[in-house]
């Protein structure tokens, strides 16, 4: 199917457009481009939002959780009003008032091993903004499986991990090559047991977009086998290197 760009989009987008790297091309690359984002939490809400602003075609959504209060300091895309609603039924409504024409897909449940295949085969880029192991493996597996693209995000108290695939490159190396599933707990990401600084999810979740829309368009530098670390704290970014095993 041709993609093409009506004037409207080309005013909506032009401040992107304008750049060298991206142009009237890579804004065809985002509105064809098929994204999934797993989890709309801290990590979820501003990967979407700007996935959403960038101009992203058609984006899928699951989650099965209800907005909480103690979500509001960081999940960018909810506010009081939203309190006991289902995050997925919020987030596609702010979501469609950024940009109404786009195609926002909602999965009311949690990704298990029942439908993460026929789910996850449906999209060409994945954002995991889950909040535990169990769930990031199995994101991890069933990308290996249909050779997606994926980038990956944790974070706890002020610190956060980005990590990029891209698994139709047989050297990519996996999440399991870095964490070790009988070595790490969730405590490690539980927001309620650690504690979480508001934009330490929102600075991790945007990189995340930021990640996702390099691939799509195919510029810059990928994390491709590194993880980026990021210590908000003491403001510290390093990127470490990692091989497949």
């Amino acid at each position: 199917m041709t993609i093409t760009l009506n004037k409207k989009e080309i005013e909506k987008f032009s401040k992107q457009i304008i750049l060298k790297k991206i142009g009237t091309l890579g804004q065809k690359k985002i509105k064809k481009a098929k994204v999934l984002i797993i989890g709309i939490g801290g990590l979820g809400c501003p990967a979407a939002e700007f996935l959403v602003r960038a101009g992203i075609g058609t984006l899928g959504i699951i989650d099965n959780d209800i907005v909480n209060i103690s979500n509001i300091h960081r999940q960018s895309l909810y506010n009081l009003k939203d309190l006991n609603e289902l995050k997925v039924e919020c987030a596609k409504k702010k979501l469609l008032k950024i940009n109404p024409k786009k195609i926002i897909k909602i999965f009311k449940t949690r990704l298990n091993e029942k439908n993460a295949s026929g789910i996850i085969k449906k999209y060409d880029f994945i954002v995991d903004g889950s909040d535990n192991f169990k769930t990031k493996f199995l994101i991890n597996d069933y990308c290996i499986k249909f050779k997606k693209k994926l980038v990956t995000g944790a974070i706890s108290k002020f610190d956060g991990h980005v990590f990029t695939f891209d698994f139709k490159d047989k050297k990519t190396a996996s999440l399991k090559n870095f964490y070790q599933e009988n070595e790490i707990s969730d405590d490690n990401l539980n927001c309620e047991f650690m504690g979480v600084l508001g934009t330490t999810a929102s600075i991790v979740g945007t990189t995340q977009a930021n990640e996702a829309l390099k691939m799509i368009m195919e510029i810059g530098q990928s994390l491709k086998n590194q993880i980026l670390i990021i210590d908000l704290l003491n403001l510290n970014f390093r990127k470490v290197k990692f091989k497949k095993k």
